[in-house]
C-alpha cells in the first residue's frame, strides 16, 4: 500500500461466534504488531451461520485484512481448537461448506511467507469475542 509502511510480522486474534447453530452470526478480528499494540480491529455481521462456518469467515477475512500490514509472518490466535487442528492438519477438514472456505484461505496464505496457528485460551480472546458478539448486536438492528 503507498504511504504505509509494511511490517515484518503481525498477531491475528480472531473469532466466530454464533448464536444457535446455525444461528446469528458475526466475526471479530484484532490485528496487533509484534509488540501487542492494536493495529485495527474489524467486526461483520455474516448472517445465519453455523459457529464453525464463523470461524472459518474470521479466519478468511482476517488475513484479508493482515495482507494490508504485512505479507510476510503473522500468527493467527484463535480459541477455536477445531480451526487450528484443521488448519496445522492434525485434522481433516470434511464438511464441504467448510472445505469451500478452507480453500479461500489456503489461496490467501500464499500470500505470506508463514502463517502460523495457535490455539489460546478462551479468556486470552475475550476482545475478539466482544467484536464478535457486537458484530451479532448490530447486525440483528438490521
Amino acid at each position: 500500500m503507498p504511504g504505509r509502511r509494511m511490517l515484518e510480522h503481525v498477531n491475528v486474534r480472531i473469532d466466530g461466534a454464533s448464536r444457535g447453530n446455525p444461528g446469528r452470526a458475526g466475526i471479530g478480528i484484532i490485528i496487533l504488531d509484534c509488540d501487542d499494540n492494536i493495529i485495527t480491529t474489524h467486526r461483520e455481521y455474516i448472517g445465519v451461520e453455523t459457529n464453525n462456518v464463523a470461524e472459518y469467515t474470521a479466519l478468511k477475512r482476517a488475513l484479508e485484512i493482515a495482507g494490508s500490514y504485512c505479507r510476510k509472518h503473522v500468527t493467527i490466535l484463535s480459541d477455536s481448537e477445531l480451526l487450528v487442528k484443521q488448519r496445522k492438519g492434525a485434522y481433516k477438514t470434511r464438511k464441504r461448506h467448510l472445505k469451500s472456505i478452507a480453500k479461500e484461505v489456503d489461496e490467501l496464505e500464499q500470500g505470506f511467507e508463514t502463517v502460523e496457528y495457535r490455539t489460546v485460551p478462551r479468556e486470552e480472546n475475550r476482545e475478539a469475542d466482544r467484536l464478535a458478539n457486537r458484530a451479532i448486536d448490530q447486525g440483528s438492528l438490521s
